[in-house]
């Protein structure tokens, strides 16, 4: 792959930042209107809810790679400038470090060692391992849509998108998470005819996965960058009007990720694009490159989102904003308090779904995905920064997690608050668990048997609620968590109880993530367990005679639990 070639895709994002003439700080500084504002009288949505409609999506690239992961582009795709050799500091395209301690396999880079000691290695987006491990963390996070990234696929990079889409596939049907097909448009000199020919003859045979995201019933597609005002995308409105209709005739339900000012059809945007605008199903307004700050958040908020959404709402279509953490090298995400504010815009406008710019774009910083936390986890001659930068400790999957309580929030399980709930650091989330002391002893009563949980065979067997009295394995130490959340230590050898996809079991000698619940009190007086892990309710399985394990969606009889203290 040529460096020119490489340099279209990956850097298609930054150039047109420039186009957009600054941030939004310089347009009008209405922020005591945003402020007071605490909910919306917007235009009901032009659909009900979907997997967009209601839903928070991010961008996924899947976009990297390295020599001798069999994929067949056989470079460091996207970490080098010159793909044919490993990333160094003076050979690299990303500006931001992963975290990789949960991928089977890594490669090794041409960095130093991390601060810790650790080889400086990096994973692969063709390994299925590091697709499911990402779409595990969606699941975790309660993510609930991937968009998979498709560049022009009829050069030297096709053969390797077509197999990151089959993957892409596999994951997002293991765990439980939608994905759609994303085209960006850019440099893509024969698009009108090709984008057909791809869609017909290899991305809609996705459509038939059960995790193909849907929208009114129809396969969700997004074209990307129609109607910008730079070269790299220089149609005309002719034949980009003949490719959104092309695809609606198809049946598809058709985004659109349109410039910033789309609406008024000036700056970042060509003129004559509105029929083409209004000729989607759904508008994303991109975001990345105008706002830095909490400041220019609210700006935006009032003249782009709400005059946006009702554009969108007078013309039947449904709007789904970006929201950004923030450029890591930038200093802009004022440990999460920059993307929250966007949450809490978004929300009190009345939005029809929230796009995340995105989620593994290490090249420009805005990622979201577990990232080095300190410089601990960095390559020591990098020059990166970690999520730590401005003093406040956060955990690699910290914005994971602020993601998730973003789309509790869209989706109203939570408040809206102009008050970020997520806590930077979470014990055990990444960073050295604190000492979360003795806590309460409890034990738990099955309502669906009366049955006492207990720890089984010294807490060697998953817990399983089949006693009737209380002895050491069924007492339990409850634990403050964080963030409102607790974790439980077993009596019976002193080990957390963890949570998953496996029967609960105390195993752990640390309270991490797996190992936190939400204790959740019923009207009735009862209590159930939220698993941090999967986000799904702890059962006691068939009605008391099997293991409990955390995997339902809503509470019934066998998910109410008696809290026995004293």
């Amino acid at each position: 792959m040529s460096e020119s070639h490489r340099r279209k895709t990956w850097s298609r994002r930054r150039v047109i930042s420039a186009a957009a003439g600054g941030t939004a700080a310089t347009a009008i500084g209405a922020l005591g209107v945003a402020e007071a504002a605490t909910s919306s009288s917007a235009t009901p949505a032009a659909s009900a809810p979907g997997d967009v409609v209601g839903k928070v999506s991010v961008g996924y690239q899947g976009w990297f790679a390295a020599i001798g992961d069999g994929a067949p582009i056989n470079s460091w795709w996207h970490y080098s400038a010159n793909g044919g050799q490993p990333p160094t500091p003076s050979n690299t395209t990303i500006v931001a470090w992963p975290d990789v301690r949960e991928f089977s396999k890594t490669y090794h880079s041409g960095y130093a060692n991390l601060g810790n000691g650790q080889p400086a290695n990096l994973f692969s987006s063709y390994d299925q391992q590091t697709v499911d491990t990402h779409f595990l963390w969606m699941q975790q996070n309660n993510i609930d849509t991937a968009a998979l990234q498709r560049f022009n696929p009829v050069g030297g990079e096709g053969p390797t998108r077509d197999a990151m889409a089959v993957k892409v596939r596999s994951a997002a049907e293991s765990h439980g998470r939608k994905f759609y097909i994303m085209y960006d448009v850019t440099d893509w000199t024969n698009m009108q005819s090709e984008i057909k020919t791809d869609w017909t003859n290899k991305m809609k045979a996705l459509t038939a996965s059960s995790a193909y995201a849907k929208q009114n019933g129809k396969p969700v597609v997004c074209i990307w960058g129609f109607g910008f005002s730079d070269d790299k995308r220089p149609w005309a409105p002719a034949p980009c009007l003949d490719v959104v209709n092309w695809f609606k005739d198809q049946g598809c339900y058709v985004i659109g990720g349109v410039p910033t000012w789309w609406r008024t059809g000036d700056r970042d945007s060509r003129p004559g694009f509105s029929d083409v605008y209004h000729a989607f199903h759904m508008l994303s307004p991109w975001m990345v490159g105008r706002i830095g700050n909490v400041s220019d958040a609210d700006n935006f908020y009032n003249v782009a989102t709400v005059p946006d959404l009702a554009d969108c709402a007078a013309h039947g279509i449904d709007y789904q904003p970006c929201v950004l953490p923030g450029a890591v090298t930038l200093r802009q995400r004022a440990h999460g308090d920059f993307m929250w504010r966007q949450f809490y815009n978004m929300k009190r406008a009345g939005v029809q779904g929230i796009y995340i710019s995105m989620f593994d774009e290490f090249n420009e910083g805005n990622q979201i995905a577990k990232t080095a936390e300190s410089a601990a986890w960095l390559p020591t001659n990098s020059g990166m920064l970690a999520l730590d930068e401005d003093g406040t400790a956060c955990s690699s999957d910290y914005y994971l997690r602020l993601t998730g309580d973003g789309g509790k929030m869209l989706k109203g399980q939570i408040a809206l608050t102009a008050t970020r709930p997520t806590q930077p650091v979470v014990s055990g989330g990444g960073t050295p668990p604190t000492d979360p002391g003795t806590g309460q002893v409890v034990s738990l009563r099955a309502g669906v048997n009366n049955d006492y949980v207990t720890a089984e065979n010294g807490g060697a067997a998953a817990l399983i609620a089949n006693r009737t009295a209380i002895g050491v394995w069924e007492q339990f130490d409850l634990l403050d968590a964080g963030s409102g959340n607790v974790g439980l230590r077993s009596h019976a050898n002193n080990r957390y109880v963890t949570a998953g996809s496996s029967p609960l079991i105390a195993d752990s000698t640390t309270l991490g993530r797996a190992q936190t619940f939400t204790l959740v009190h019923n009207s009735d007086g009862t209590v159930s367990l939220l698993a941090i892990a999967n986000n799904q309710y702890v059962t006691a399985e068939n009605a008391g005679a099997a293991s409990l394990i955390a995997n339902r969606t809503a509470i019934g009889p066998w998910e109410k639990f008696a809290l026995v203290t004293g």
